[in-house]
């Protein structure tokens, strides 16, 4: 027998080397290499392979993606019938189906189960043959499936060779494909980004990416397989009980449930429901239920099978996560925010465990996506803690008086106008200074340190003071009396003191922090100086069109319809009104000539320790000068100004050659621009 040559023996190295990284990453979760070195390994493979294509195995890494563009599913007859499982959907069901197993065996002692997670995908079967995959075909009808080799090599999990040297000539594996709950949201994701069509869950989700005409669109789809049953023709080399079985079967390179146990009698059954149930909606993968199964082989094969079902497994069933109802109305709610959202009204089911008569829509963009209409039957789904929502509606069941969704065209809680900016999901209340329902956010945002700073005005006393109706709008902040604060639980007469002199302490605020503080939708610190150096008073920029507020740096469309709109909205003149007439005062901004702004258009980078003053004053004497402050260096940075033990971005810097000043030639510099 000749001796393989030197790239053949490098080729079968290269392949037990990266099938064991896949083992350790897809089935132990315990990565041995970063992925540029996994990389690096699988392009050797993929090159030497290239170059002699006769030494291409169908066991090879690299062939987990075939060539073929057309996967016909072909019918497999399965060798061993996949039968399905009986249902326990109560307790005393479950000590039923165990009075009938003693029966059956004539014992009077307690039976050992495994108890497993039932996962919520597609039950496949895989045929090896000395251990490489040769076939692999869905459940189908119990008797006969589909071939779905092309796409089962594509899923990671899923050995193409088993591992050991100890193997049976022919086995079958059972087991699960499933998609985690992770991967299924962001395929979602991406699904509905490119205008396709989504799944309504995991389990559709495995369904159809398994189906895939096409094994090259499979092996995109975040798919795994655990495997939960062995059969061979001669069972002889199988170990006594199905629970040892999974350990050889894990050991052979396919992932088996971490959430398996063992239980005796069917109280500790019942334990082991309630305890997977708790954990059900923390898991990383859909289950809809436990099966149980007699643990001992033996006791198996004496029980046997009853018409499509074996004696010796049962699941019990969780309560179902989804469900069928009627449409029957849609509401619209405001959020502390402003945003305005749909909610679904729905016939009352029982679903996830509670009886649910609410769901949520998200916005106007979902509805247009799932074409959801009054009076149409949907799918409702909850898992655990989530809140419910509308994820499908069964067109086929649509009534002729179904009517569409449409967006209210104002504030169903202070009928200011409701805006929706183009590319934006979210449609929001523009009544931000006045809306009831954005109250709290908005004295919060208000108050905050970087707006008028009104110290010990906190979450607490705002929740208190608006819950007992003392403060509707922040203009009401400045007619507190101590003799109504005093009486807040817990307020003393010192606390309230205090609270008073920080209120009145916040009359005079600088122009920036007051527009900041008026809490325009995407105007921060940035964009509010920009405004308030641009034009200079609150009246010109409240009078501002569009296009005039566009001609401020960083303030592009989508800004200046926010804030032209907030300006244009009575309820927010009538507070800024009565802010006003209550005393505050916003101090004006001499404009700077186009000469006295000598870095605009510039962006610099603060990094490092100053000694002579802060990194807020050092941003400010910048701004002042026109230049933008960012928190991060490219190769559009005009300058960085690096102090004590400056770091990454020193680096970046220097790698970029960007212009760098240490403290000295930077406070030399303020000091050339009258700022020193």
């Amino acid at each position: 027998m000749s001796q393989p040559s030197s790239v053949e023996s490098r080729i079968q190295e290269l392949r037990q080397v990266i099938d064991d990284h896949n083992h350790r990453y897809y089935v132990l979760d315990e990565p041995a290499v970063p992925d540029a070195e996994y990389d690096r390994l699988m392009r050797e493979l993929q090159s030497l392979e290239a170059e002699h294509p006769e030494l291409v195995t169908p066991d090879s890494p690299t062939q987990r993606v075939g060539a073929s563009g057309d996967n016909t599913f072909d019918e497999v007859v399965h060798r061993l019938p996949m039968l399905s499982l009986d249902n326990a959907f109560s307790e005393d069901e479950l000590r039923d189906f165990d009075r009938r197993v003693r029966d059956r065996l004539s014992t009077g002692g307690d039976v050992e189960y495994v108890c497993e997670p039932k996962l919520d995908g597609l039950a496949v079967s895989l045929h090896y043959e000395k251990g490489v995959l040769t076939q692999a075909a869905t459940r189908g009808d119990g008797y006969s499936g589909e071939d779905i080799t092309a796409n089962i090599r594509t899923i990671e999990s899923v050995p193409l060779r088993l591992r050991g040297k100890t193997l049976p000539d022919v086995v079958e594996i059972r087991g699960e494909v499933y998609m985690p709950r992770g991967g299924f949201e962001e395929l979602n994701r991406k699904l509905a980004n490119q205008g396709e069509k989504t799944f309504v869950n995991p389990r559709n989700a495995a369904a159809g990416s398994l189906r895939q005409k096409s094994p090259r669109v499979t092996a995109r789809r975040p798919l795994e397989m655990c495997a939960y049953s062995v059969a061979v023709p001669d069972e002889g080399i199988l170990p006594d009980t199905h629970y040892a079985c999974l350990q050889m079967v894990h050991q052979w390179g396919f992932r088996i449930n971490p959430e398996m146990s063992l239980a005796t009698g069917p109280e500790e059954c019942l334990k082991a429901y309630e305890s997977l149930l708790d954990k059900r909606d923390t898991l990383p993968y859909e289950i809809d239920g436990i099966v149980f199964k007699v643990n001992i082989l033996e006791f198996q094969q004496k029980l046997g099978f009853v018409s499509r079902a074996p004696r010796w497994a049962i699941a019990q069933k969780f309560p179902a996560q989804e469900e069928l109802t009627e449409l029957q109305d849609v509401e619209w709610q405001v959020g502390r925010t402003g945003a305005v959202t749909p909610v679904a009204r729905l016939k009352p089911v029982f679903v996830g465990g509670v009886t649910v008569s609410n769901a949520t829509l998200h916005n106007m963009d979902e509805i247009r996506r799932l074409d959801v209409r009054i009076g149409d039957t949907v799918f409702v789904r909850r898992a655990g803690d989530v809140i419910p929502q509308v994820v499908k509606v069964v067109t086929d069941k649509r009534p002729k008086n179904a009517r569409k969704v449409e967006l209210p065209e104002h504030c169903p809680v202070c009928g200011s106008d409701v805006i929706q900016i183009e590319g934006e999901a979210a449609a929001r209340c523009s009544g931000g200074l006045y809306c009831p329902a954005q109250r709290k956010e908005a004295i919060r945002h208000y108050a905050s340190r970087k707006a008028l700073d009104i110290e010990g005005l906190g979450e607490k006393w705002i929740d208190m003071l608006v819950e007992k109706e003392m403060v509707r709008t922040v203009a009401d902040l400045y007619q507190l009396r101590k003799a109504d604060l005093v009486r807040l639980e817990r307020m003393g007469d010192k606390s309230a003191d205090n609270l008073l002199k920080a209120i009145d302490g916040s009359r005079q605020p600088e122009l920036w922090r007051f527009l900041y503080a008026l809490g325009i939708r995407e105007v921060g610190e940035a964009t509010a100086k920009g405004l308030a150096m641009h034009f200079g008073t609150l009246e010109k920029i409240a009078e501002a069109s569009e296009e005039a507020l566009e001609e401020v740096p960083d303030v592009g469309p989508i800004v200046a319809g926010h804030i032209h709109s907030f300006f244009r909205q009575p309820h927010n003149q009538e507070t800024i009104a009565a802010l006003r007439e209550r005393g505050v005062r916003w101090q004006s901004v001499e404009v700077a000539e186009p000469a006295a702004l000598p870095l605009k258009g510039e962006t610099w980078v603060l990094t490092g320790t100053l000694s002579e003053m802060t990194r807020d004053e050092a941003k400010e004497k910048l701004e002042s000068l026109g230049a933008k402050v960012a928190g991060s260096v490219s190769k559009k940075t005009s300058c960085v100004v690096a102090g004590e033990a400056a770091g990454s971005k020193l680096a970046k810097a220097e790698s970029l050659d960007v212009k760098v000043m240490d403290e000295a030639q930077f406070m030399a510099f303020l000091s050339e621009q009258g700022l020193g």
